[in-house]
């Protein structure tokens, strides 16, 4: 039979010892957005970036939530909007012309269609460029 005095006896008790952070922990803006960015990092998972913090990955989902409609609904400041990111040309491969030939030749447009090649000049009539493009797509539905 147990008995309340048992523990007076004077034997070691089993003490759990709590490490961490303690509950209610304020986070500044700052550290939340260090946080977030950490999560939006190409292969990171919200989970890992929480764990690390010792934060539960809810609290990660719902300040990078939050973060997506102060964006949204806040007028941005001119002078902090991102760059625009640009979309890299791929050229073929073959030899470049002389710069001397770029700068003196007009803009010239090709227009690759059912295996024809078009060259749209600057001053060409709209109307003629589509009737030109309407015979070459009808000629190749023929073959």
């Amino acid at each position: 039979m147990v008995d309340i005095s048992d523990d007076t006896k004077g034997g070691y008790r089993r003490i759990e010892l709590l490490t961490g952070p303690g509950r209610r922990r304020r986070w500044s803006a700052e550290e939340k957005a260090r946080i977030i960015e950490e999560t939006l990092a190409p292969g990171a998972r919200v989970s890992d970036v929480a764990r690390r913090w010792q934060l539960s990955s809810q609290q990660v989902f719902t300040w990078r939530r939050e973060a997506r409609s102060d964006q949204t609904t806040k007028p941005s400041d001119p002078a902090v909007l991102p760059l625009p990111t640009f979309v890299p040309i791929i050229t073929e491969t073959g030899v470049a012309p002389a710069a001397s030939a770029v700068t003196s030749a007009p803009p010239v447009i090709e227009v690759k269609l059912a295996g024809a090649v078009v060259c749209v000049a600057p001053g060409m009539d709209g109307s003629t460029l589509t009737t030109v493009l309407r015979a070459i797509r009808a000629s190749a539905s023929r073959r």
